[in-house]
C-alpha cells in the first residue's frame, strides 16, 4: 500500500492544487502561516441529509461568520434511511453553497468517503441501491459534488480518492473505516480515529498550500464531520484546530 503521507503530497494535493489554478488567476507563492489561536468549529450532525443541513443552516454555520466552510453532504442522502433523489441532493448542496457564499465565506467541498459494501447492507437494503448499484450512486453524487464547484470557481477535495487508495477498506485491522477487527463493529462507512486524523491532514495542507483564510472555519455536515463531537476528540475538525494552531 502506497504510504499515505507520499500519497497527500504528490497525489491529492496537487490535483487540489492544479484544480484551483484553471480557475483562478493567482497562485500562492508560499504556504499560509498557522494563527496562534484558530477558531474551528465541528456542526456535524449525525444522520443529517442535505435538507437536515438546510434547515440548520443559519444557526449552524452562518450564524459564526466563518472566512472558511469546509463542506461534506450526501452519505446519508444516497441511502435508504433518509434518500434524497440525485437532482433534489443537487438542488439542495447549490442552495447551501450559495448561502454560503453569500456571506463572503470561501467553501471547500469534499466528496463522500467510500463504504465497504457488506456491512452497510446490513443497514440498508442491497436493492435498494438497484439497478445502478452503490459505487454507481457513490460516483454520481460525488460527480455532482465536482460539477457544483466546477459552476462556482470552488475547490474539490477529493476525499473519497484518499480513502479508495489508501484506506485498506476491508476486514483487516489498518482498515481506515471501522470495521470487527478494529473498532468491533460492523461499520464500514465511518472513519476511525487514524482515518480522522488524515482527513484532518488533507484540509490542512489544502487550507495552507492555497493560502485559504482560516481565522475563523466552520466544518459542516453529518457524522462524518460530527466523529466524536467538538474540536478536542476524535473528528478531522479536532485534527483540523490541532494542526492549525501548531
Amino acid at each position: 500500500m502506497m504510504h499515505r503521507r507520499t500519497f497527500l503530497q504528490t497525489g491529492l494535493l496537487t490535483t487540489s492544487v492544479a484544480f484551483q489554478e484553471k480557475y483562478f488567476s493567482w497562485k500562492p507563492a508560499v504556504k499560509a502561516t498557522p494563527i496562534a489561536d484558530p477558531q474551528v468549529i465541528n456542526a456535524g450532525v449525525g444522520g443529517n441529509n442535505t435538507i437536515d443541513l438546510l434547515k440548520r443552516i443559519d444557526q449552524d454555520c452562518l450564524s459564526h461568520r466563518p472566512d472558511l466552510t469546509v463542506l461534506m453532504a450526501g452519505t446519508n442522502d444516497m441511502n435508504s434511511v433518509k434518500y434524497v433523489p440525485l437532482p433534489q441532493y443537487e438542488k439542495n448542496i447549490r442552495s447551501i453553497v450559495k448561502q454560503i457564499m453569500n456571506i463572503n465565506s470561501q467553501v471547500l467541498l469534499m466528496t463522500i468517503l467510500p463504504a465497504y459494501e457488506p456491512y452497510l447492507f446490513t443497514r440498508h437494503r442491497k436493492e435498494f441501491y438497484e439497478p445502478e448499484g452503490y459505487q454507481e450512486r457513490n460516483r454520481q453524487v460525488n460527480d455532482v459534488i465536482r460539477k457544483i464547484a466546477a459552476d462556482n470557481k470552488l475547490l474539490v477535495l477529493d476525499m473519497h480518492h484518499v480513502f479508495e487508495k489508501t484506506g485498506n477498506i476491508g476486514t483487516d485491522a489498518d482498515s481506515l473505516l471501522r470495521n470487527e477487527a478494529n473498532s468491533g463493529k460492523t461499520d464500514g462507512l465511518h472513519p476511525t480515529p487514524e482515518g480522522y486524523r488524515l482527513m484532518g491532514v488533507v484540509v490542512y495542507e489544502a487550507i495552507m498550500q492555497l493560502q485559504l483564510p482560516h481565522n475563523k472555519v466552520v466544518c459542516f455536515g453529518d457524522s462524518i464531520t460530527l466523529g466524536d463531537g467538538g474540536v478536542s476528540g476524535k473528528s478531522y475538525p479536532a485534527a483540523l484546530k490541532r494542526l492549525l494552531g501548531s
